[in-house]
């Protein structure tokens, strides 16, 4: 099969499905100019130490860590970027009135800047965009604690209680929040069709959506550079740049 006939037959699926759920990873965001993590330019492939700085045990321990990971949060590239076509091809989904639910691993926020309502997506690792203290479980927005780091504070402190603050995000070694990975198995098991868009498929438990879907009848589309463990369950695999290949799939491409 020509990718132009899997694109054709792909995009047949969506115009007739009527409860899509997308799941998408950090692929989709690189577009935008942020570095995914396990791709050939990945953030861990090619630095392999800066897993440590995700690690909840370190964060916790280390004033090193959480000194530097503080300034890599001021210099991430998330405050800057915005949406890219593959963003918008989703956002018209939703439009359209067939998205059943946006599932996302990404912390980024730039489903819901493209347009997504709140109530579609799902961020099972949380958001860059929100703090918490791992003391009184204070919970505010990003910003302000960074104009903080600007002004001279390496390791800001929670304002309340004098804890550690952390960027809202799962951490490796912290723990998933229960009921939003219900929810997004959940949808899955509810799809007629899933759409696994830029995501490696190797996080569990959330990669199990994927054969839930499967085994819930629903058709498997997976959109990613790179080979993962569940193509060979899939209906069609897409190799293509996300920001080309899902607006022709979608039916947005000009």
């Amino acid at each position: 099969m020509t990718n132009s006939d899997a694109i054709g037959k792909v995009r047949g699926w969506i115009e007739s499905a009527e409860r899509i759920v997308a799941l998408t990873g950090a692929g989709i965001s690189t577009d935008s100019g942020i570095p995914d993590f396990r791709g050939p330019q990945g953030v861990w492939t090619k630095n392999p130490s800066a897993e440590k700085l995700s690690t909840l045990q370190h964060y916790l321990a280390d004033p090193e860590v959480r000194k530097t990971s503080w300034q890599m949060r001021v210099a991430s590239p998330a405050w800057t970027a915005q949406p890219n076509a593959g963003h918008l091809a989703l956002v018209a989904l939703e439009r359209r009135g067939n998205l059943h639910a946006l599932v996302t691993q990404n912390i980024d926020g730039l489903h819901l800047r493209a347009g997504h309502s709140a109530a579609r997506v799902i961020e099972v690792h949380g958001t860059l965009h929100e703090v918490t203290c791992w003391g009184c479980g204070w919970r505010g927005p990003m910003q302000p604690v960074l104009e903080r780091v600007r002004a001279g504070e390496e390791d800001p402190a929670c304002d309340a209680c004098g804890g550690i603050l952390k960027s809202a995000t799962i951490s490796f070694g912290q723990a998933l929040e229960p009921e939003v990975i219900e929810r997004a198995l959940r949808v899955a098991g509810e799809a007629d069709l899933l759409l696994a868009v830029g995501t490696s498929l190797q996080v569990y438990p959330v990669a199990n959506a994927v054969p839930l879907a499967r085994e819930a009848g629903a058709r498997v589309v997976i959109v990613n550079a790179q080979p993962t463990p569940y193509d060979d369950i899939a209906d069609a695999v897409l190799r293509q740049p996300i920001g080309r290949v899902l607006p022709q799939i979608v039916g947005t491409a000009s």
